[in-house]
């Protein structure tokens, strides 16, 4: 079954001083399920690399490797959010809109949302949207680790 993955699930994966069980379950299942993102993931992965590199956790070539290998996993861009969906989320659970188009998403194909953040795992909660979280045994080794 397809997931919707967030960036911070994403960054989890990028620095090898970042560990989570819900992050190491979400490269488990990118293995074999794809993923779902909306545009704005492509952004904020990248962004988060850059404010890393400048607090040197990672250089240049190291974000250049990470995306490259990050480019071969199943990820799906999804590019039509429901905009009155967005806001309404964002307002109701007092989410970001950023937050809030991963929720939306999710909602909108019925599937799983893997995120570090809290306050869009208690949004998720708030509208019935299931999370990918667990304990997931064995360490598998993400495209940045």
């Amino acid at each position: 079954m397809a997931f919707v993955l967030d960036a911070s699930v994403t960054a989890c994966w990028a620095f090898p001083d970042e560990d989570h069980p819900d992050a190491s379950l979400a490269f488990l299942r990118i293995r074999t399920e794809e993923a779902v993102v909306p545009c704005l993931w492509w952004f904020e992965v990248r962004n988060i690399l850059v404010v890393n590199e400048c607090r040197r956790r990672i250089a240049e070539p190291g974000t250049a490797a990470f995306l490259l290998n990050l480019s071969r996993l199943r990820i799906r861009v999804d590019r039509v959010p429901d905009e009155g969906a967005v806001l309404r989320l964002a307002r109701t659970h007092r989410l970001s809109v950023y937050d809030a188009a991963y929720l939306e998403l999710a909602q909108r194909e019925g599937l799983p949302l893997a995120t570090l953040d809290a306050d869009l795992q208690r949004g998720a909660a708030g509208a019935g949207v299931a999370l990918v979280s667990g304990s997931a045994g064995a360490n598998p080794q993400p495209p940045g680790k």
